[in-house]
């Protein structure tokens, strides 16, 4: 049985038609060779347009639901029954719908695939919190058995998103699977008696490592099955390791963990040190995403500098909300308008044309030629002695030889 859900090629195949399409708006590419590379690289699996997956998505949505009310009829409404039997029948139904229809992210697979692994997840949890009340976890003074199971819990589920991730290559479960490991992470810290403390340094050494290998991961061809994922990743950690220790989310998260928490959080030790996380990892951001340039960093500085704008509203208000609102609007557009007509032609490396970067690995140009380009006609060999053309004559006699 193959790793694959889906055929290894199509991946391949779609993004070399992504960039094929590219380099023909900006003509690079004549309309015969464009053709040439969809027939060289065809694309055999089916996905429908966007709104057609979303009906197909909530279609698919809605008719496995009432699948599963009709397998609560035959089991009686029993839970555990029920969910066990609507796994199995929802794990064949997947497997055989994605191999006999060729779906590929196609609305009705991602449905599937979504409700399988929300059943699997129901299942492990309910089977892990049903033994906590043997352990007392209700109470509140002693935790500690019930953070254990949390993390067994934890485990268990990562362990199916992982698997789920590796096999059907979904972004969603990918991200899912991510947050999850963090999940797991911060519950292993917080039954140390310092962990508190460290949750955020470790989550966000976490964070950039995982960006670290994400982006390894992404410079190998033989990962292209996951591209798709990795390039959403890349996003998500850089969010993370910034949400780790921001000021708000590090202060609001640490009242929450206290017991009997109140709305109005203290406050947490080395403050000075995470608002200087705050201010400055946006900065970094949007100058990592300006020197290289990457479109990643730049849309991460530009969402983590207005939430460390949120930050410092939240605990220090310089101007009413409505004159601060109208302040910042005005002058983000004006300077969206003046970098939009200062970019329209190339300046320090920077554009605002759209960004059509390109996958070195595809080398497409040696794929063009090799699909598209004639072979020359091959030379006639080297003339040997040839008869003919003389005349003789004698007799009345002529020839020819």
């Amino acid at each position: 049985m193959s790793l694959y859900a889906y055929d290894p090629i199509w991946p391949r195949h779609e993004a070399i038609q992504e960039q094929a399409t590219r380099w023909h708006k900006r003509g690079l590419l004549s309309a015969e060779q464009l053709t040439a590379v969809q027939a060289a690289f065809p694309l055999t699996f089916y996905r429908p347009h966007l709104f057609l997956r979303i009906g197909l998505f909530l279609f698919t949505t809605l008719g496995a639901l009432a699948g599963v009310g009709f397998v609560g009829m035959m089991c009686q409404f029993h839970f555990l029954g029920m969910l066990l039997l609507s796994l199995a029948i929802g794990a064949v139904v997947l497997e055989l719908v994605v191999r006999g229809k060729h779906l590929y992210h196609s609305g009705a697979d991602n449905a599937l695939l979504y409700l399988e692994l929300a059943g699997l997840v129901t299942l492990i949890f309910y089977l892990v919190y049903r033994q906590l009340n043997q352990y007392g976890y209700e109470d509140v003074q002693d935790p500690v058995p019930g953070t254990v199971l949390l993390s067994v819990a934890l485990l268990f589920t990562l362990v199916v998103l992982l698997l789920a991730t590796l096999r059907y290559a979904d972004r969603l479960v990918a991200i899912a699977t991510y947050l999850n490991a963090l999940l797991l992470l911060g519950n292993l810290l917080l039954m140390l008696p310092h962990g508190t403390l460290l949750l955020p340094f470790a989550l966000g050494a976490a964070s950039a490592g995982a960006y670290v290998w994400f982006t390894r991961q992404l410079r190998q061809p033989e990962r292209q099955y996951y591209h798709r994922c990795l390039r959403l990743l890349r996003g998500v950690a850089l969010g993370t390791a910034y949400l780790s220790v921001n000021y708000w989310a590090v202060r609001e998260g640490n009242a929450a963990l206290l017991p009997g928490y109140v709305y109005q959080s203290p406050q947490i030790p080395l403050a000075p040190l995470f608002y200087l996380f705050t201010a400055g990892i946006p900065l970094v951001y949007l100058l990592q995403g300006l020197r290289r340039p990457d479109r990643t960093w730049l849309w991460l500085g530009l969402l983590t500098a207005a939430f460390s704008v949120f930050t410092l509203r939240y605990y220090r208000s310089v101007l009413p909300a409505p004159w601060a609102a109208t302040l910042a609007g005005a002058l983000l557009t004006g300077v969206a308008v003046w970098a939009t007509r200062y970019l329209r032609r190339p300046h320090h490396g920077l554009t605002a044309a759209a960004d059509e970067a390109e996958d070195p690995q595809l080398n497409l140009e040696s794929l063009i030629v090799a699909q598209t380009a004639h072979s020359a006609p091959t030379a006639t060999e080297a003339a040997g002695v040839q008869f003919g053309g003389g005349h003789s004559g004698g007799g009345g006699a002529t020839g020819a030889y």
